[in-house]
């Protein structure tokens, strides 16, 4: 292994939209030199002791820092997951949901990287509603919604940033900052404004979905009530997701879809025109 090569850890606790597709972000044609990716998961569980067990298996791997991603960062098992990495003497940034707004100050105060996605919300989890089924369809909906708002474009860019420095020797800089729709759709790099429109539409419909299965799943007790909620949410983030396609639709009609591949040392590299050469800005 090179001694450029970084060790990036990411520990999964739980699942969010930024979770499924995590380490294939920064390595998304397996060829990058520069990284070694290793995955932890508690699976969908996300309580202390699960927690515990899988933050200690992250560290046999040895990272250099370490990428925690869980829906509600408030709750206990995520944070004793980053208190471990941090007694170890880790760098962790933490990739969370609107719920982990209110622990914001306490990040900052440990020294934590975070993340915070509003779009990403949380599902409809009732018994009565929610099917492995239904749970991949409204994954692969929130999916479609991140990539093309921008949010995954902000997750490539702000860990490549601390992979880089650690490539050259130098202390991170972690993120820190919760991603609204302005700033999700100032990363989509986005040409035409009504592309712009839809994206910012597609991400602020998603936010909704999480108010929505709050209220369907903590606050109405009769099932009558809740299921309609619930499924109310799901379908309008399946509306978010065609949103988003028809975003990216009118982007490829004008040939001005950016992308963003990386090369084999980890360089971003962009282009715009569909049969352009991808090169370093």
């Amino acid at each position: 292994m090179s001694s450029q090569t970084v060790r990036v850890g990411i520990l999964k606790l739980g699942c969010v939209g930024t979770a499924p597709l995590m380490e294939y972000l920064l390595d998304e044609r397996a060829d990058r030199t520069d990284i070694k990716v290793r995955i932890v998961s508690s699976g969908a569980k996300m309580d202390p002791e699960e927690a515990e067990e899988v933050t200690k298996e992250m560290l046999n791997l040895k990272p250099n820092f370490v990428v925690v991603v869980s829906p509600n960062a408030s709750l206990p098992g995520p944070a004793k997951a980053r208190e471990i990495l941090k007694e170890a003497g880790l760098p962790v940034i933490v990739v969370s949901d609107s719920p982990a707004k209110k622990v914001v100050k306490d990040l900052e105060a440990k020294g934590f990287g975070y993340i915070i996605v509003e779009a990403d919300s949380m599902i409809g989890a009732r018994r009565e509603f929610l099917d492995p089924t239904e749970m991949a369809c409204f994954n692969s909906d929130i999916i479609r919604v991140l990539a093309v708002t921008g949010v995954y474009n902000l997750l490539v860019r702000e860990l490549d940033k601390v992979i880089q420095a650690f490539k050259e020797g130098k202390e991170p800089e972690l993120p820190r900052f919760v991603v609204d729709k302005t700033k999700a759709v100032e990363a989509a790099d986005l040409q035409n404004p009504y592309a712009k429109a839809k994206a910012m539409a597609a991400y602020e419909a998603a936010r909704r979905v999480g108010d929505l299965n709050v209220e369907g799943c903590f606050k109405l007790q009769e099932r009558e009530a809740y299921i309609p909620v619930v499924a109310t949410a799901h379908e309008l983030m399946s509306y978010a997701s065609k949103l988003a396609a028809e975003a990216r639709e009118i982007e490829k009609y004008g040939d001005t879809l950016t992308r963003k591949p990386h090369a084999k040392d980890g360089t971003l590299l962009t282009k715009v025109k569909l049969l352009e050469k991808p090169e370093k800005k």
